[in-house]
């Protein structure tokens, strides 16, 4: 019973971990890998961890102390799908350029599309083209993440919202962003003429 509440202590100070390395914790304690199954078991029946997704956990004691950090969800985005980048909605937000209430994580990857319903939010990754899996950065802090920059993130909310930009003009993307009510006037100058060269060139105008 104490090797058990140990390897939980041990659990609690990761912001997340696999199950592979629950088994190496679990070994510096003279644990036998089917004895740490059965701890998983009962720490997911309790709720001490959290899965999201196969094989992949988080401490819920770590979870509740860290969940009203942002950068928390970027990261756990980050790690939940690899490779892949927060952008669209949320990136925007993240920037100060739109309002939208965020109901879900949205990133983007270069593997298929997938969502991923989680005691810790919501996680969508949409698929886009491996030449378009591009300017994004690395935030450092407390949690690292990769975002999309201002302007990526609204090429990828238009690439995806108009189906890859099919049967539209460049005016038509104009229009589409007035719509949407983001305030492109808070975009540094940069970042406004980044995403027109953006459109232009996937549209070939």
């Amino acid at each position: 019973m104490k090797s058990k509440k140990n390897l939980l202590k041990q659990l609690d100070i990761l912001p997340h971990f696999t199950k592979s390395t629950i088994y190496q914790l679990g070994s510096q304690f003279g644990l036998k890998n089917s004895t740490v199954n059965t701890y998983i078991s009962r720490f997911l029946k309790r709720k001490d961890i959290l899965p999201l997704r196969r094989g992949l956990y988080i401490s819920a004691d770590f979870f509740t102390k860290n969940k009203s950090d942002i950068s928390y969800s970027f990261y756990l985005a980050n790690i939940i799908r690899t490779p892949s980048y927060v952008s669209s909605w949320t990136a925007l937000q993240y920037h100060n350029l739109t309002t939208e209430a965020i109901r879900s994580i949205t990133s983007v990857t270069s593997k298929v599309t997938r969502d991923y319903e989680t005691k810790a939010g919501t996680f969508s990754y949409q698929s886009i083209k491996k030449e378009l899996f591009s300017d994004y950065s690395l935030v450092k802090g407390k949690f690292d993440f990769f975002v999309a920059s201002p302007s990526k993130a609204l090429f990828d909310l238009l690439y995806f919202r108009t189906h890859q930009f099919r049967s539209i003009k460049f005016d038509d993307a104009e229009k589409i962003v007035e719509e949407l009510r983001i305030d492109i006037s808070e975009m540094s100058e940069e970042e406004r003429k980044n995403f027109y060269e953006k459109v232009k060139t996937y549209l070939h105008e």
